[in-house]
């Protein structure tokens, strides 16, 4: 049967970051691979969906409510006005926002511009729809947007451009400057940008969270992505949404009923619990991980690995080999498990473009329990040698 798969289906191969998570499981490893928290999930939210699916909300259902939600916070985040009936899907995750949004607006041939390090759901996404992934390469160790790089990735052929900010794997959060120059050539290039934003509040040193669609002219050719994955720590839920101008939110919505017909019923009802949070809960959210970022960070760098850019958001830091340790980024993960019990994520599974330094970086999730967290040190701490770094670096 397998001469009789698809060539899409031929091309996709199991996600290292799921595999990486089965095998910390199986060894008894501390965790960091997988971006999922392993801690409770607020109470308040929890109690939410265990009331709907008492109160026998469990069928097909849209929840009008979550939209009206999502339009005051758009406002109040962005000073974007959104029409809760016409410009909003509701989806299973922003994985499945996204993939409706490239199966919305995408033709065979037509090109998506991506920034690398990427997310690896997004380039597949683009092939399933008949696109062509064009990545354009931001520069270590800061990550910065090369203008003149991005300038040469537009052609004929470009539709859309992908923008994940706060950004996984790295944490860079795109400036102001650099969303001006995205947005500029959006505008010239009459280019559709398709935003990842489950990052939005998840953000440190009072840096600001700001999305690409409230720069002048970009709502109307922007479709903003997210979910409650990563606000709520309810990454298994699979509530999200996509946010756009009227017809593309219906084309959206419409492939969105084919596909999957309706998020989770319960979780759809949680979500105006989870959405109605104080300012408090996410003033809270950010003092907790940027503590668990700190916490890593000095891990990290005192073990001996090179962390030059300081995350500013997402729960991600993405690591350098140092260049005295002639191990591959593969390696360097495979001795972390088997010799301290730790699990972390290659970098090379985020980079689909010829960089020198693709197999150097190693991705650590710090959306970790403190006692997970505190496990991790211990078993690398166990490992170093006399100069206080790990023994294979």
């Amino acid at each position: 049967m397998e001469e009789k798969l698809s060539s899409i289906a031929k091309s996709l191969k199991p996600s290292p970051i799921q595999q990486l998570s089965i095998l910390a499981e199986r060894s008894n490893a501390v965790n960091l691979a997988e971006g999922f928290p392993d801690f409770p999930a607020p109470s308040h939210i929890k109690a939410a969906a265990v009331s709907a699916i008492t109160s026998d909300f469990n069928q097909y259902r849209h929840v009008q409510g979550i939209c009206n939600l999502l339009v005051d916070k758009m406002k109040q985040m962005h000073g974007l006005d959104v029409d809760p009936l016409t410009d909003i899907a509701i989806c299973c995750g922003q994985t499945e926002a996204f993939a409706a949004a490239m199966f919305a607006i995408i033709n065979p041939g037509d090109e998506v511009i991506l920034f690398d390090p990427s997310f690896e759901t997004y380039g597949t996404c683009i092939l399933m729809a008949g696109g062509v992934p064009v990545y354009v390469a931001l520069d270590p160790p800061y990550w910065t947007l090369d203008e003149v790089k991005l300038l040469e990735a537009f052609t004929t052929k470009t539709k859309a451009l992908v923008l994940n900010s706060p950004h996984n794997p790295t944490g860079k959060v795109f400036d102001m400057n650099e969303l001006e120059i995205i947005a500029e050539y959006c505008r010239t290039k009459d280019c559709i940008a398709v935003t990842d934003e489950v990052y939005e509040h998840i953000i440190y040193d009072n840096v600001p969270h700001i999305s690409l669609a409230s720069l002048p002219g970009m709502q109307k050719r922007t479709i903003i992505t997210s979910s409650l994955s990563k606000t709520y720590s309810v990454t298994g839920w699979r509530v999200g949404w996509a946010i756009g101008p009227s017809c593309v939110a219906s084309a959206i919505r419409n492939v969105h009923i084919k596909v999957t017909d309706s998020a989770p019923a319960p979780f759809q009802e949680a979500a105006l619990t989870a959405l109605r949070s104080p300012p408090e809960y996410y003033i809270s959210l950010k003092t907790d991980y940027e503590s668990k970022r700190d916490f890593l960070l000095k891990l990290l760098r005192k073990v001996g690995l090179q962390v030059e850019f300081k995350p500013l958001g997402s729960f991600f830091i993405f690591a350098a080999i140092p260049e005295t340790c002639k191990l591959t980024d593969v390696e360097f993960v495979e001795k972390l498990i088997k010799q301290a019990g730790v699990v972390a994520v290659p970098g090379c599974g985020f980079f689909h473009t010829e960089h020198d330094r693709h197999n150097r970086f190693i991705r650590f999730a710090f959306c970790k329990d403190d006692a997970t967290l505190t496990s991790a040190a211990h078993k690398m701490q166990q490992l170093v040698d006399a100069s206080g770094r790990l023994r294979f670096l």
